[in-house]
């Protein structure tokens, strides 16, 4: 049983579709990236997985179960994290994280938990004192601290350094090592590409893509661009076979070989479907 199967997925809000026939498939223990633009469906798509809103149509099955009927032991087995969320500003983080693992049978020890998120120094700080970055670390820990079967991560580094982003990285790599399902929508193409093994690209509604970070619409398979310097001045040259191209060069510098990158594959799959910035995807499948 994978954690999360979906076919023909459907949801409209009056006469707009947000969601048109989406089939989704997640395999246990899998850091899997959901990626498209503003307004491709991807908050839908996600709220109806973790039963927070009803489809129109199709079959949803997270963890075995229908998340729309899925009653308390089942919400158990699931972390949440949202890209916001509401918090006791008067309790200490400790405080915060051991009441809201009070409500799980297999909690995570929370001095555990508060230091896999880096918010040690912080543990007998108010949450209303806490900066951006280290609330946002917060709301990780109280996703993670029930030890839950399947993760849903909503953009969870916004705010963080670069520091803390390689470091909130290996706590999924870790998550994941342990047996941790991780479904992750991200501001951030870099962070897809370092934590994903698959990935889908959503658009107008539709998955338009599906891979791995490096076979995702034909990158593996796309042609090269190689260019280089010699006596008669600055070549480029796009090739489906730059091994044998630079192997027939001599007298050259400054040679280089350019794939195109992951954002480049992205942006050409979402086409006009969004408006968000080159480095910028959220997500949705």
């Amino acid at each position: 049983m994978r954690p999360i199967e979906v076919q023909g997925l459907r949801k409209s809000y009056g006469a707009t579709t947000a969601v048109d026939g989406v089939d989704l498939a997640v395999e246990a223990g899998e850091v899997f990236a959901l990626l498209g633009p503003n307004g491709a469906g991807k908050t839908t798509t996600v709220e109806i997985l973790e039963g927070h809103r009803r489809r129109d149509g199709g079959d949803v099955r997270v963890l075995g179960e229908d998340p729309g009927a899925a009653g308390r032991r089942w919400r158990a087995r699931i972390g949440v994290v949202l890209q916001t969320a509401a918090d006791a500003a008067e309790l200490t983080v400790r405080e915060s994280v051991r009441h809201y693992g009070g409500y799980y049978p297999r909690r995570r020890d929370p001095d555990e938990v508060i230091a896999a998120v880096g918010l040690e120094s912080k543990a007998g700080a108010r949450v209303r004192t806490l900066s951006g970055g280290q609330r946002r670390r917060l709301d990780v820990a109280l996703g993670i601290v029930g030890r839950p079967e399947l993760v849903f991560l909503d953009e969870p580094t916004t705010g963080f350094d670069p520091e803390a982003r390689r470091q909130f990285w290996d706590l999924i790599r870790a998550l994941a090592a342990d047996g941790t399902t991780i479904l992750l929508t991200t501001h951030y193409l870099d962070e897809a590409e370092a934590l994903a093994g698959r990935l889908a690209v959503l658009a107008a509604g539709r998955i338009v893509a599906a891979g791995s970070p490096a076979t995702v619409g034909g990158r593996d398979r796309a042609a090269a661009v190689v260019t280089w310097r010699d006596a008669d001045g600055f070549h480029e040259v796009r090739t489906g076979e730059p091994d044998a191209l630079v192997a027939g060069l001599s007298g050259f510098t400054g040679l280089r070989v350019a794939r195109p990158t992951l954002e480049d594959v992205y942006l050409s799959l979402i086409g006009g479907a969004g408006t968000d910035s080159p480095s910028t995807i959220g997500a949705t499948g």
